[in-house]
């Protein structure tokens, strides 16, 4: 099969991420004798100066670890939490909301993305975290080379930053802003992250001390302090058509650090693929396998319209669990086993018929009713997307340059340490800039239903049900592979489709990557502003027009997206025999893998 590139190979380490300069930093990481963990970090903090439109230094950052002394895989959760002052007597009642806004300061959650990663490179890392850092400081202050979409998106959102946000105007389009070609340095950003090193080193020379010393004054110190106030003497135009200020507080941040959980985890066809807790939609994936394991698909061909409809079909019946169950464990009982039942995958199987559906059909797993949000009042906003400037997290392409997106990271070292790792949220356009820190607040509290009843309703404390899904998966129970992408709702749909091509069809990681990809938008969006697109399937520009034919034949709604339009992902994987592979996506000409 067709590859834009070849797959990498190796045996001393590979690192695989959604920019180029990401992976070489990573990889320069490990040939200074640094492990996966400290390559994965330093990878993590450069993005957040290389993708400022994809993720941020007050983002979410889910990680999943495969520790090679221990035989372990761990969570890392970087999704913080609802802050106290955000409950839905006060945005729906109070501010009359029926939706938490897309942008602006009212959606901001306690930044989860630094202590996920403090918290790795503490646990199972090695360097100091002035030597992890040191790359992305060097970045910022010296400046590094956007990609186009930066600049395409800049100049979307230039009439809010300069109508409305003008701590963002002051930041991000000082001098006119950044030009093709040209070096873009974020000193303010560079100052914070030496601020943040002083006071780390001031505990002493131990390196643990110091780390837990930089999150101390993340969470309690200066950095919790700046949010505080800017939320409270700012009041933010949002995706409301209206002004209001934060309600996250310097205390909300003290009392918050990254819990450590097992993965979730499911056996398909001899691996077992790991996931992040229902507080993420990583289920998703694991229910669309545990559906497609009662399929041949090793019979179907991998670009025909038989494979397409059977896994987005199947996808639409885990996906409609997912809108009607899943919520923050802490908060909500998550029917996790019944789910990934043999007989319930079973029994909702015999739902995937030869024609689309136009329904969305939650289970009852266990006998549990769900509570799903109403599908109507979802089809009907669809129209909302046109003030949606800053909103989603869209490698869709329907809401254009303006909307925030995703990375992802794979690192395998030389002793068989593995992450994968979706940093997001945070993005240069989701909330006004914070003069003194350099960056602005994520907005993933528009992921939160105003319904007490829902799973995903909102609660301050809670977790909001994410759409960033890192994967792994082991094989005859070694750790073989780490892999993930980019796109919102689109993350778990692209990875089960790569996976598959992998399992099934016996691809190689590039070839499963480039091969043409597609998505369906049947059920409600984890965004504001919360719609549904009931049979939608988007096909990559490159399948042949009979495949397109026969799936709207079948009843699906089919739309023909660019040849290169589908799907951001990048993988590694460890053979058995020690040889090590990586692969990323050539799509928007950015993501590489490197290693040797």
């Amino acid at each position: 099969m067709f590859t834009t590139r070849p797959e990498i190979a190796g045996s001393f380490g590979v690192v695989a991420s959604t920019h180029w300069i990401a992976s070489q930093v990573g990889m320069a990481v490990l040939e200074r004798g640094g492990n996966a963990f400290d390559a994965a970090a330093a990878a993590g903090f450069t993005l957040q100066v290389a993708e400022p439109h994809l993720n941020g230094p007050a983002g979410d950052c889910p990680i999943i670890v495969h520790d090679a002394k221990s035989g372990a895989q761990r969570v890392i959760c970087g999704q913080g939490v609802a802050p106290a002052g955000l409950t839905i007597a006060r945005v729906r009642d109070e501010l009359g909301l029926d939706l938490v806004p897309g942008t602006g300061l009212l959606p901001a959650m306690v930044p989860g993305a630094f202590d996920a990663w403090a918290l790795m490179l503490r646990d199972w890392g090695t360097w100091s975290l002035r030597d992890v850092l040191s790359y992305a400081i060097g970045y910022a202050r010296r400046g590094i080379h956007y990609v186009p979409r930066i600049i395409a998106t800049l100049n979307t959102v230039r009439p809010l930053f300069e109508g409305e946000w003008p701590s963002s105007a002051a930041l991000w389009l000082r001098n006119g802003g950044p030009q093709a070609g040209q070096l873009w340095a974020n000193p303010t950003l560079a100052d914070t992250w030496e601020r943040l090193l002083r006071e780390a080193e001031a505990a002493g020379r131990d390196r643990i001390a110091q780390i837990d010393a930089a999150r101390d004054a993340w969470y309690g110190g200066f950095v919790a302090e700046a949010i505080d106030r800017f939320c409270r003497s700012t009041e933010a135009m949002d995706t409301s058509g209206r002004r209001h200020a934060g309600v996250l507080t310097a205390d909300d941040m003290a009392r918050w650090r990254a819990p450590v959980e097992e993965p979730l985890r499911r056996d398909y066809r001899g691996t077992t693929v790991l996931k992040c807790g229902v507080w993420s939609q990583g289920l998703t994936m694991l229910q669309t396998l545990a559906l497609l394991e009662g399929f041949d698909l090793a019979a179907m061909d991998p670009l025909g319209e038989g494979y397409v409809h059977t896994v987005v079909e199947c996808m639409k019946l885990a996906f409609a669990d997912r809108e009607a169950f899943y919520g923050d464990p802490d908060h909500v009982d998550v029917p996790i086993h019944a789910l990934l039942s043999a007989d319930y995958a079973a029994e909702r199987r015999k739902l995937v018929g030869d024609g689309a559906s136009l329904d969305q059909r939650p289970g009852a797993p266990g006998g549990r009713q769900g509570s799903p949000p109403d599908f109507a009042a979802a089809v009907a906003r669809q129209e909302m997307l046109t003030r949606a400037v800053g909103a989603g997290e869209p490698t869709v392409a329907r809401l254009g340059a303006s909307g925030g997106d995703t990375c992802h990271i794979d690192v395998i070292d030389r002793f068989g340490n593995m992450v994968s790792a979706t940093p997001s949220g945070g993005w240069l356009q989701s909330s006004p800039a914070i003069p003194e820190l350099g960056f602005c607040l994520g907005t993933r509290g528009q992921m939160f239903w105003l319904d007490e009843a829902h799973p995903n309703g909102l609660k301050p404390g809670k977790r909001p049900r994410t759409t960033l899904s890192p994967a792994m998966a082991l094989k005859d129970g070694r750790p073989w592979m780490s892999f993930g992408t980019p796109g919102g709702e689109q993350q778990d749909q692209w990875q089960p489709i790569m996976f598959t091509r992998m399992v099934d069809h016996a691809l190689g990681i590039q070839q499963a990557i480039d091969a043409p990809s597609f998505h369906t938008e049947h059920w409600v969006s984890s965004f504001w502003p919360r719609p549904a697109r009931p049979g939608k399937v988007v096909l990559e520009g490159r399948y042949d027009p009979a495949v397109a034919q026969a799936l709207a034949a079948r009843g699906h709604l089919v739309e023909v997206g660019g040849e290169w339009s589908e799907g951001r992902l990048t993988g590694a994987r460890q053979e058995a025999d020690g040889q090590l592979f990586a692969g990323a996506n050539p799509r928007g000409m950015q993501g590489y893998a490197v290693g040797r």
